[in-house]
This record gives structure tokens, C-alpha cells and sequence, in this order.
């Protein structure tokens, strides 16, 4: 049985293949939170033009409105709550020492 010595350049490469950059976790946090801003956005744009429409007297279900209207008083909290857990983050991350 053949036993290969440790050496720092061993140690060097198996710990190199483990570790990530940073920047790609924080891309997809990004492109998250911006997918999730759009969809917020389309939800608040068709719960405006129901309530237009059901104002004008158009052709439309009280129902469909009052649910368009919780989704995105939904959507809303759920922006607010994650863009304060962000905030959150980055001001423990600035706090810490290096």
C-alpha cells in the first residue's frame, strides 16, 4: 500500500476546491430580490386595473378584485420583511471586526 505525504500544497488544493467567491451568492441574492420586485410590481399593476375597471363600472368580479388586492398587500409585506432582514445583514456585517 502506497501512502502519499502531506504537504502544504496538498492541503492548499483540497481546501481551494471547497471555497466559493462570495460575489456569486450575492448575485443570486440579488437577481431574488429583483424577481421578486417585478412580481410584486405585475400583481400591484393588475390589482390597479381591476380597481379601475370595477370604478368605471366595467364587468368585473368584487371577488377577483379583493383577492388581486391581498396579493399584493401580501407581496408588499413579504418586500418589506426581506429588504429589513437585508438591511439587517448588512449592518451586522459592517459591525464585525477584521
Amino acid at each position: 500500500m502506497n501512502i502519499n505525504a502531506i504537504n502544504a500544497s496538498t492541503i492548499q488544493t483540497g481546501l481551494t476546491g471547497s471555497i466559493k467567491p462570495a460575489t456569486g451568492m450575492i448575485d443570486d441574492i440579488g437577481k431574488s430580490f429583483q424577481e421578486m420586485l417585478n412580481s410584486l410590481s405585475e400583481t400591484e399593476n393588475t390589482s390597479d386595473s381591476l380597481m379601475q375597471k370595477f370604478a368605471a363600472g366595467g364587468d368585473v368580479d368584487l371577488h377577483e378584485l379583493l383577492i388581486a388586492m391581498e396579493k399584493t398587500d401580501v407581496n408588499f409585506r413579504v418586500a418589506m420583511n426581506i429588504q429589513g432582514k437585508l438591511v439587517s445583514a448588512y449592518q451586522e456585517i459592517m459591525r464585525m471586526q477584521v
